[in-house]
């Protein structure tokens, strides 16, 4: 009863987050999601919603889709995807929490440095697509890679998002279905994404009705703080 609550509150919590900013949800809960219940189980349920979320949010400003940015990744994703769903079936749970753990506290010092814009070439496509998708399978937080990329390649803010977006429903929709013929979605697995899904939407809603007076740059901070308290707990547990 008790972790069930706990799940249910940081799921709550993690599409809150998405719902304020706009992004977060994985971040906030696989780290936390996985102190209690094993990664196999934990990432399949979080790409789940947060593919049904991104999916019924619709995309946007589909005509800012930069493909000429987004077509290399692809490829290289699969590449990552294939790759970490070899490790994810033949590594130990422990070792892949440690490991995220470790993934969780660089990114969160990441965004906690002031770094100055750069611009990269699109031959980046590759260790992004690969590191990204091998990241998203194996802890469902690929998407910083993505970000990086985007960033590098300095799309203005509405080609960037609409671009994102795009990019996640491909890389999801690769995801889901390595989880699916690998067999994580058995029947136990299908009643928590069912017992979940509400409670994200509900998390997602709030959020979106939530005025923050808080930069975008102060949020990620504080996502940033959170992400250092839960991957220290990963590698302590």
């Amino acid at each position: 009863m008790e972790t069930t609550l706990y799940c249910s509150v940081v799921v709550l919590v993690a599409y809150l987050v998405r719902g304020i900013a706009g992004f977060g949800s994985a971040l906030v809960a696989v780290p936390l999601l996985a102190l209690v219940l094993p990664l196999t189980v934990v990432v399949p349920l979080v790409v789940f919603l947060d593919y049904v979320c991104s999916a019924t949010q619709g995309l946007k400003n589909r005509h800012l889709i930069q493909w000429r940015e987004l077509l290399p990744l692809i490829p290289f994703a699969l590449i990552g995807v294939v790759t970490a769903l070899f490790l994810f079936r033949n590594l130990d749970s422990a070792g892949l929490a440690q490991a995220l753990g470790v993934f969780v506290l660089v990114y969160a010092v990441y965004q906690l440095l002031p770094l100055k814009e750069l611009a990269g070439s699109r031959w980046l496509a590759a260790p992004a697509g690969i590191f990204g998708g091998m990241v998203g399978t194996l802890f469902g937080t690929g998407g910083p890679f993505y970000v990086i990329y985007l960033t590098l390649r300095r799309l203005d803010k509405g080609a960037f998002r609409a671009t994102f977006a795009a990019n996640f429903l491909i890389d999801g929709s690769m995801r889901l279905g390595a989880y699916t013929m690998a067999g994580f979605y058995d029947k136990e697995a299908l009643q928590l994404m069912m017992m979940a899904l509400p409670i994200a939407f509900v998390g997602l809603f709030l959020g979106g009705r939530i005025h923050t007076n808080l930069s975008q740059q102060a949020f990620l901070r504080l996502v940033s703080v959170l992400l250092l308290g839960s991957g220290t707990a990963l590698l302590m547990k």
